[in-house]
């Protein structure tokens, strides 16, 4: 047997169908248009990526002076053959009106040699040099520089002074207690006190501490990037 719906029913599920479809439409219209604003909007957020820095390459001739400040203390009577000697440049290094090593960056070198001062005879003496210069550019660059020697001044005149004074006053008291054999007898006696705190005492020891100036110059070429 044949079944038969009537017109009414077949028109109201077609004009369902067809109303969903409108809907359906307009939502993913409504979703994509979302979509694309949201698209802008996140492109015109987004920073334009910054251009990579470009770097050259320029040469420090051999002979190049490095004005340096000390950020380390030295010293003949403290200091020990390959303690560390740190240091920074007091003023930029410029080639052609371009900074290579700028004001500030550090280096590091080491004790090379040390001698305390003898009691009798000998100086103190304290050298140092830098083997390693850091900049932003470059991080940690291999260098060689002369030394920075300082010896300690001489001590003479007041070794003959501690020895003549002494002797004098001997002199005067052995004068005054018994004459010119007296004046010998106390010379004497009064030479062999100031000898005996000569030999008893150091020369002058060598320090140097933060904030000392030293200059060193490169002993062979670096090669340093800079930006362009």
């Amino acid at each position: 047997m044949r079944m038969t719906f009537p017109r009414f029913t077949t028109a109201a599920v077609i004009g369902t169908v067809a109303v969903a479809g409108l809907v359906l439409s307009a939502t993913t219209t409504r979703t994509m248009a979302s979509d694309r604003v949201t698209s802008s909007a996140t492109a015109e957020a987004a920073p334009a990526p910054e251009p990579a820095a470009r770097y050259r390459e320029i040469t420090l001739p051999a002979g190049t002076v490095l004005p340096l400040t000390l950020d380390s203390h030295v010293a003949s009577d403290s200091s020990r053959v390959e303690d560390d000697v740190r240091a920074h440049l007091r003023r930029a290094i410029v080639v052609d009106g371009v900074t290579v090593v700028p004001a500030g960056s550090s280096v590091v070198g080491d004790v090379t040699s040390v001698a305390r001062p003898g009691r009798v005879k000998g100086r103190g003496h304290i050298a140092f040099r830098f083997r390693g210069l850091t900049t932003e550019s470059n991080g940690r660059s291999t260098i060689r520089t002369s030394s920075v020697s300082r010896l300690a001044p001489a001590t003479k005149r007041q070794d003959a002074a501690k020895i003549g004074l002494p002797a004098a006053g001997g002199a005067v008291i052995g004068a005054i207690t018994g004459g010119k054999k007296g004046a010998a007898i106390g010379a004497a006696a009064g030479g062999g006190a100031g000898t005996a705190v000569v030999l008893s005492t150091r020369g002058r020891e060598v320090r140097l501490g933060p904030g000392a100036a030293v200059s060193v110059r490169l002993l062979e070429p670096v090669t340093l990037r800079v930006r362009s």
